[in-house]
């Protein structure tokens, strides 16, 4: 990789999100005080299905992720803008553009205007499996949370997971609650809910296979948790996404 000459152009500023475009496994993030990106690095395009920064600037977290998820990154950014204090290394649970999840590390900064009142929020998501800086404690988790990818549609129990991690089920179930906010059944539960959001995108299968592939009881159980979830049915998902395909 060729370093920039000295007589490289631009501003510090535009030299600077050249260097963030070059790394691959960090994903940066501009946005305004209303929640409306201004901009991103290529890795953050890549992950939201952009081909440009063009298709990204303007837009919120609800035209990517569904609005139970886009609404806590929103009041997340509110409270760091209220603060006017950086939020590091939170933990949050994000899907790509295929609607893969990932844990990754957040931090996140106000951005301040010439007069010191905050004018937006800049952000650094890291996935914390990847990263060599990432704490041990959620290192641990890795097995537990690949388990979980790749075996949504079965039944998983608390203690097989836990022996994945060496934990006994309490000091799992503490682990989660620690770290992610949340147990590991909600935990599971989310997985399931964003893979069978992906499933409603992509595919034509029944909504009533979807629930059952990916591990739910019934089509009245899946579409009562893809509700609270999604804030829509299955149906109305389905058809309002792939109406703007």
């Amino acid at each position: 990789m060729q370093a920039f000459p000295p007589q490289a152009s631009g501003s510090v500023a535009e030299q600077v999100n050249r260097l963030f475009d070059a790394l691959p496994d960090v994903f940066l993030f501009v946005k305004d005080r209303q929640g409306r990106f201004t901009r991103g690095n290529t890795a953050w395009l890549e992950m939201h299905g952009c081909r440009s920064e063009a298709d990204a600037i303007g837009k919120s977290d609800f035209d990517f992720h569904p609005p139970a998820l886009a609404s806590q990154y929103v009041a997340e950014d509110a409270r760091v803008m209220e603060s006017r204090e950086p939020l590091v290394n939170q933990a949050w649970l994000v899907g790509d553009h295929h609607g893969t999840p990932q844990w990754y590390l957040c931090t996140k900064l106000p951005l301040f205007a010439d007069d010191g009142s905050v004018a937006g929020i800049a952000g650094i998501l890291r996935p914390f499996d990847q990263a060599g800086q990432a704490p041990d404690e959620y290192r641990r988790l890795t097995p537990v949370i690949e388990e979980v990818t790749q075996n949504f549609g079965r039944r998983l129990a608390v203690g097989d997971l836990a022996r994945l991690a060496d934990l006994s089920p309490s000091q799992l179930q503490r682990e989660f609650r620690r770290l992610f906010g949340m147990t590991v059944a909600d935990y599971v539960a989310r997985i399931r809910l964003v893979m069978a959001s992906r499933k409603l995108r992509e595919s034509d299968a029944a909504i009533g296979q979807i629930a059952r592939d990916c591990g739910f009881h019934d089509q009245a159980h899946f579409t009562k948790a893809f509700k609270k979830y999604a804030g829509q049915t299955p149906r109305q998902y389905r058809e309002r996404r792939q109406g703007h395909q």
